[in-house]
């Protein structure tokens, strides 16, 4: 029974060592793709990334984000335990790689669509504040592919009847080209991360994001979008047309926190340390200290600036 035992430990121990060998070496992990169903041809994609939405159309497939970079292939693959049908459309939400990457690995035939404002932030990707500085471009890398073939500046619309679905811009708040994907028939729409979670949202004043003008963007959406009733987040579980509204007064709230210590006198790092989650968001994550100073940086600095 001794012998068992120790048999089994030094497996165990051998089966970890060669997980952290191979993490070590740089071996590659496996990418797994977990499937959310949100109606019989709208389907959300979570792991690697952003959370991709999967729209199966008569004679094709929508999709919308396409993560990190090697997840490209991941979701191609899961999609075809959904539907033998191609993937004809892929619309970004915004510019951070985890929500462009993978765009190198799809066909070259598929339709990429985004925001005019992201496709030239595409075209640099850098890297927002606080994060590690942008190596080589990936789209660079693979001569020009998975840019974007269409923009669009307002509104668009891709395809028709129940296949419709809605692009529209709204203005600044996590970027300055985040673009708002809606399909009206099943009443959903995928908000990138302009609404990633109920968090502090990241502000990326690099690639022109603004926090003062966050809110507003918001209630525009809320205001400006009729029949929806579900929101695909941006990392984060699908949320009602009322949690959108009240992250529209969180982040109007942020902001109004900042101004008022500004106008007291308060430095970036006292109005910081000095503000926490009010009490009437339950259930919004406590911030990480450093986005919540970046955060107050971006709102502080463009208050300046008014």
């Amino acid at each position: 029974m001794k012998r068992v035992i120790v048999l089994g430990v030094l497996m165990v121990i051998g089966g970890v060592s060669l997980i952290l060998t191979a993490q070590q070496q740089g071996q590659p992990q496996e990418r797994v793709v977990e499937v959310e169903k949100l109606k019989d041809n709208l389907f959300v994609l979570k792991g690697g990334g952003g959370n991709t939405a999967v729209f199966v159309m008569a004679n094709g497939v929508l999709v919308v984000d396409a993560k990190n970079p090697g997840w490209g292939q991941p979701i191609l693959d899961k999609i075809k335990t959904l539907t033998d049908k191609p993937v004809t459309t892929l619309i970004n939400t915004h510019t951070h790689g985890d929500h462009v990457s993978g765009n190198v690995e799809f066909p070259a035939t598929v339709d990429i669509v985004t925001h005019e404002n992201t496709k030239a932030n595409m075209e640099r990707m850098r890297a927002p504040t606080g994060f590690p500085p942008a190596t080589a471009n990936i789209f660079q890398q693979n001569n020009g592919r998975g840019m974007p073939k269409r923009t669009f500046k307002d509104r668009l619309t891709v395809g028709s009847g129940n296949d419709r679905v809605e692009l529209y811009y709204f203005g600044r708040a996590h970027t300055n080209g985040d673009a708002f994907v809606v399909f009206p028939t099943l009443r959903v729409m995928h908000a990138g991360d302009v609404f990633a979670g109920k968090n502090v949202p990241l502000l990326d004043a690099v690639n022109g994001g603004s926090g003062v003008e966050y809110p507003e963007t918001l209630m525009k959406v809320y205001n400006g979008i009729q029949n929806v009733e579900t929101v695909i987040t941006g990392h984060s579980t699908p949320m009602t047309w009322a949690d959108l509204r009240e992250f529209a007064e969180f982040n109007r709230d942020f902001r109004e926190a900042v101004r008022a210590g500004k106008q007291a006198g308060r430095t970036v790092d006292e109005i910081a340390s000095a503000w926490s989650v009010p009490a009437k968001y339950a259930g919004y994550g406590t911030p990480q200290p450093a986005r919540l100073r970046s955060n107050v940086q971006v709102v502080y600095d463009e208050l300046a600036a008014r």
